[in-house]
């Protein structure tokens, strides 16, 4: 049963036109209802005058794609989550940044959540890259993405943003980078290699094993038994443009672009230790807080770990974030 398919079926018809308003009483309004209290993501409506939302157009893709508008805009988050994960799960960051006064823009990765595309895989990292440009266009071109721009990404999503200014350099278009459990090479690396590179030629994919990875045993237990976007086998086709994508990143060069890494000492999902070490070489100004008790999914960690995270989180986007009179005059603007 698709629990989401009148969400999919009013959202279908305005695929490549643009990002929806969600007027009261609209069909698209409508549709959404159930997945934002699934998710528990319609108390944050009360931060923000508009959302919009639909499908981006990116390549072969259609991107499940939203975006949160507070009152006066200080510049815009753009939220990138990790393998397995999809927006819905990122409430309690949404209402953090809404609260602190930025435009969020969320969006699904291709096989993930309400995206289109063969579920968790993907043929190159690359295309991951090329989906993120494609929303940022989306976006921009209706006028849903004041400046300035800072990337928030957990995981593989933080690959994906380290990647792109790595990659970018100077063109660019980020004022900072905030990287949640940022991904190099997942835990225990050579011996999952191993088994990669035995078990690929000959099936496509393996029972996902799941460790528990936050200390929220609420979240744990609606993962596992409550989320209808949870897909319980990891793709080695994934695995094989992982490891393309981490024979690639030591040839980028080094950015001075300003970026925090937020990272538990509890994570048995990446292997932190050394992925901090190599984009610390990466970002040599990059600042890194490191919580002892925190597992891997920092967004949904209990609540006095996450509250510690946040509180950093926090103190590096308020540096960025535009003056209050030009915040105002956006604002007005619009």
């Amino acid at each position: 049963m698709d629990e989401f398919g009148p969400l999919r079926e009013a959202f279908s018809a305005t695929a490549g036109k643009g990002l929806v308003l969600l007027r009261p009483e609209s069909a698209e309004a409508e549709a959404v209802v159930p997945y934002l209290e699934h998710y528990g993501l319609a108390p944050c409506r009360q931060k923000v005058r508009r959302v919009h939302a639909g499908m981006v157009p990116a390549g072969a893709f259609l991107l499940w794609c939203q975006v949160w508008a507070p009152p006066a805009p200080v510049g815009t988050v753009f939220v990138v989550h990790g393998y397995f994960d999809h927006l819905g799960l990122y409430r309690h960051l949404l209402w953090m940044l809404l609260a602190r006064g930025w435009q969020v823009v969320l969006w699904d990765l291709p096989g993930h959540g309400l995206s289109s595309g063969e579920r968790v895989a993907i043929d190159d990292f690359a295309t991951y890259g090329e989906c993120l440009h494609a929303v940022q266009s989306a976006v921009a071109a209706q006028g849903l993405a004041p400046g300035p721009w800072v990337g928030v990404g957990q995981s593989t999503g933080a690959a994906i943003l380290a990647t792109d200014a790595l990659s970018r350099q100077d063109a660019a278009p980020w004022a900072g980078l905030a990287m949640l459990a940022p991904l190099v090479r997942p835990w225990g690396w050579h011996r999952a290699s191993t088994l990669h590179r035995l078990a690929a030629p000959f099936v496509s994919t393996v029972s996902r094993r799941y460790w528990p990875n936050s200390t929220d045993t609420a979240f744990v237990d609606f993962l596992r038994q409550k989320d209808p976007l949870q897909h319980w086998e990891l793709s080695l086709v994934w695995v094989s443009a992982m490891r393309r994508w981490m024979a690639r990143l030591p040839a980028y060069p080094p950015s001075t672009l300003p970026v925090l890494m937020l990272q538990g000492e509890e994570d048995q999902t990446v292997d932190w230790r050394y992925n901090l070490a190599v984009l610390g070489e990466k970002f040599p100004r990059a600042e890194v807080y490191q919580q002892p008790e925190a597992r891997h999914h920092l967004v949904n960690e209990a609540p006095p770990i996450r509250e510690a995270l946040f509180a950093e989180l926090g103190r590096f986007l308020d540096r960025l974030a535009a003056p209050a009179d030009a915040a105002a005059g956006a604002a007005c603007a619009d």
